[in-house]
């Protein structure tokens, strides 16, 4: 599978975040949409499917939690590679994002915008 096909959801409240995030993924060739909260992700998760959704934790009136709570409730992106791209590093947060049905947890400052383009390349690969 090429990067080009793939189509990458990136969930963040910080813009310079998805900026940061978006230009890495772009260079490496992938299909990236924004989303700034978790309302505007699960509308776009409703209209359309993505190979990958890079999702924070911590955003106003809808976190990342109750995003993956609809997502598996709702069966939207049933199909997807959800991987958390959060600063909340608990063992209970990791657990409950783990539980909730994330594939995977990545702490957003134990990884350099890179490291994270090659982790969802190893999930990829997986697949």
């Amino acid at each position: 599978m090429t990067t080009e096909a793939i189509k990458i959801l990136l969930v963040d409240d910080d813009d310079f975040l998805l900026d940061m995030y978006s230009v890495k993924f772009k260079e490496e060739g992938f299909m990236i949409d924004i989303a700034s909260s978790g309302t505007d992700a699960l509308d776009k998760l409703k209209k359309g499917a993505y190979d990958v959704i890079l999702l924070d934790i911590v955003m106003p009136a809808l976190d990342g939690f109750e995003v993956l709570t609809r997502i598996k409730k709702e069966h939207i992106a049933d199909k997807s590679t959800i991987i958390i791209l959060s600063n909340l590093g608990q063992k209970e947060d990791i657990e409950r994002g783990l539980a909730l049905g994330a594939q995977d947890y990545v702490i957003k400052a134990h990884f350099t915008p890179r490291e994270v383009v090659e982790k969802v390349k190893q999930h990829l690969g997986k697949k």
